[in-house]
């Protein structure tokens, strides 16, 4: 479960999370503040210049009429000296702007890294409820945006107070009047941000999730995009991308439009203050109480007094959108995680393979049983085949003894030792796994195959596909062992992809063998084949086979027939038939390569 500190940090707003994230990072942020801030005090050193540099002018000209009586030695001192300064605040800023780039890397990097690390330790309900193309959304779009604003916006950030108090301190020291008139605008431009953001952040949050809900609709019309076009729903694919589509535009429009209202609105608040001063410093000009190099030079500084201010309404416009992408992540972040492993484990050297349920129940909803008080023994080396209808619990006896759910009252013993201490690496390492839909990565078929073995040796994973008669197809390939296979593993059948996935859990050697309709894809030829190979590789293995065909049960040590999350019968393949009970009467009805999965008893 969630910890109490993950609880704790729920409830905090996700831009008090955010900035946390960067904490660690103190001392760069530090020094690339330092560095901000002598940008800043370079930059406003140069109004001042320039202001004394224009007095010059008029001053020269005033008493010379023109004469030639200008100090352009002067001029051009001044006029060096504020390049200089102008040409050293960009530099400073350069530094600046690399700093906060690595530290923001930094940040989105272990971001990043939490949420893998996340996604390791969520239970399979979490992934049951979300959408696959939902969890890549917060993982990729969600943390990129998140990434993009920071680095956009951290730099004026850090510095943003120093150059506002700066220029307004400047100000006052011009003329106060002026300055005063400056800083009326500012609550104003504050209270048009604050509220036009306040409606802006639920826009960007309907905009992410209507990303999340077409990212998800994608992912899965690209998985079955064959079975779309073999049933002609192309069209309602496409209507329903469109629905998806049209509600991500008309979320991103309306979170777009209010949050880009920001900068404009302040800026005109802000054009009407530079109306106002440029009017009042006229008249002071006129009665002689100022310079027109000290007008010139607040009216720089007001553009720059300004200029932060607007800058930070651009940035809370992103910010919006970057918050509502913190909050995603946090929410991921936040989801109840699996139970922790034993903090002192027990550990099996050697297993044999002898599993007991004892009085297991379980449930997917608080408001559905679906197992109830189920009780077995399988001896070491025993075959179990598991048969019965949809939602009969077959899957799921296999997913409480691999711990991908945990039961909710009950055990499950493995060599006498409860599951539950043992980790669930552990536990995992002694079952070979195959499952109905066969899952391969993008890489060769040796690789393929020896992945629960990484140190395997090219012996190894020749011996493993013969052995379950994978290596004679795999020869055929132009490439053989090394023929790369891509995500949708194209270049081989579905059956022949079964057969590798099949070789990979043999490889394991493992002391138990979960296949959960593992021959499902396979012709009846390849079967036969898969048949003989498991009659000799299961020997001292237990094995569970939950299938649907009479032919991959029918010799097997026990079959177990489910309904309702219950064994309702259990035994041999003669003694069930001579039991004329249910699995008599589907014996009747079906035809020996026909299917059980619709005939059972519901």
């Amino acid at each position: 479960m969630v910890s109490a500190d993950s609880a704790s940090r729920a409830r905090r707003g996700p831009a008090r999370r955010t900035l946390g994230l960067l904490r660690p990072h103190r001392a760069p942020l530090t020094v690339a503040v330092a560095l901000g801030i002598g940008g800043v005090a370079l930059n406003a050193t140069g109004p001042m210049l320039l202001g004394r540099a224009t007095d010059l002018v008029f001053d020269g000209l005033r008493h010379t009429r023109g004469s030639g009586g200008v100090d352009f030695d002067g001029i051009a001192r001044l006029l060096l000296i504020a390049l200089a300064l102008y040409g050293t605040a960009a530099l400073l800023t350069l530094l600046q702007g690399r700093l906060v780039a690595a530290v923001v890397q930094r940040v989105v990097f272990a971001l990043r890294r939490s949420v893998e690390v996340k996604l390791a330790r969520l239970p399979l309900r979490y992934f049951d409820r979300h959408p696959a193309g939902e969890v890549l959304s917060r993982v990729t779009n969600d943390v990129d945006n998140l990434q993009q604003t920071l680095q956009q916006s951290l730099s004026q950030l850090l510095t943003a107070a120093f150059s506002v108090l700066t220029m307004l301190v400047l100000m006052f020291v011009i003329s106060p009047l002026l300055a005063l008139i400056m800083l009326v605008c500012v609550p104003v431009s504050a209270v048009l941000a604050a509220r036009i953001s306040k409606r802006a952040q639920p826009r960007f949050t309907q905009q992410w999730s209507a990303t999340g809900a077409l990212n998800a609709h994608i992912e899965e019309v690209y998985t079955g995009h064959s079975l779309v076009k073999g049933f002609g729903r192309r069209e309602q694919a496409e209507r329903a991308f469109d629905e998806h589509n049209q509600a991500l535009y008309r979320a991103a429009a309306r979170a777009q439009f209010i949050s880009g209202s920001i900068e404009p609105s302040m800026m005109f608040v802000s054009n009407l203050g530079y109306v106002v001063v440029a009017v009042v410093g006229a008249l002071r000009v006129l009665t002689g109480t100022l310079s027109i190099g000290d007008v010139q030079a607040f009216i720089l500084y007001s553009r720059q007094f300004s200029h932060p201010i607007v800058e930070v309404a651009g940035i809370a416009a992103r910010l919006q959108s970057a918050l509502a992408s913190a909050e995603r992540i946090h929410d991921l972040l936040d989801a109840d995680e699996q139970g922790p492993d034993p903090a002192h484990p027990a550990h099996l050297h050697e297993a044999r393979g002898h599993v007991r349920f004892e009085k297991v129940c379980f449930r997917y909803s608080p408001d559905t049983p679906l197992i109830e008080d189920l009780s077995l023994t399988v001896e070491p080396g025993q075959s179990v085949a598991v048969v019965g209808p949809t939602g009969a619990g077959k899957t799921t006896l296999g997913n409480l003894l691999m711990r991908f759910y945990e039961t909710d009252a009950g055990r499950i013993l493995l060599d006498g030792t409860d599951i539950t201490t043992m980790t669930r690496e552990e536990l995992r390492a002694h079952i070979g796994l195959v499952l109905q839909d066969a899952w391969l990565f993008s890489g060769t078929i040796a690789e393929n195959i020896a992945y629960g073995r990484p140190d395997a040796t090219r012996e190894d994973v020749v011996a493993a596909a013969r052995a379950t008669c994978a290596d004679r197809f795999i020869r055929t390939l132009p490439d053989g062992y090394d023929t790369v296979l891509d995500e949708e593993s194209a270049t081989i059948s579905a059956g022949e992809k079964q057969l590798v996935t099949i070789a990979r859990a043999f490889m394991t050697r493992p002391s138990i063998l979960l296949l959960d309709e593992a021959t499902s894809a396979v012709d009846t030829r390849t079967e036969a084949l898969i048949q003989r190979a498991l009659h000799s590789l299961r020997a001292g293995r237990t094995s569970f086979v939950i299938a649907h065909r009479l032919s991959t049960i029918r010799d097997a040590d026990l079959i177990l027939v489910m309904e309702g999350g219950r064994i309702v019968e259990r035994g041999t393949h003669a003694q069930l038939l001579a039991a004329k009970g249910a699995y008599a009467r589907l014996h009747t009805a079906l035809e020996p390569d026909a299917g059980l999965e619709n005939a059972l008893p519901h």
